[in-house]
């Protein structure tokens, strides 16, 4: 009888070990799931401009089109939505959010 019960509370014991590991991997899948960012267009005085917000929190606010020697808004609302995806695309793949020159001409932005 003896053996029986060490043999029950080693397999119990396993099968804890097992469900914790298991419980953890699924807290630490679930918690570091990327939430997708959020791209949002306003309109300015002179035209349009994006925010790029992630969980409720505005990380970019963009009123005017960068890397030109111009301040000046976007000309269009899809302008703005089309760099604002370029930006959060880069964002979303651990890299530098800036945008070059040659960004916007690929993207046909009205400079």
């Amino acid at each position: 009888m003896m053996i029986i019960n060490v043999k029950k509370q080693f397999f119990w014991t396993k099968i804890q070990k097992n469900l914790f590991v298991l419980l953890a991997v699924l807290a630490f899948a679930a918690c570091s799931k990327k939430e997708p960012l959020q791209i949002a267009s306003f309109q300015t005085l002179t035209g349009w401009g994006y925010t790029i917000s992630n969980d409720n929190k505005i990380l970019i606010k963009q009123s005017i089109i960068p890397v030109i020697s111009e301040v000046k808004s976007f000309e269009s609302e899809e302008d703005a939505l089309k760099v604002a995806n370029l930006v959060a695309e880069k964002l979303s793949q651990n890299i530098s959010p800036s945008v070059t020159k040659n960004d916007l001409i690929l993207l046909k932005i009205k400079l």
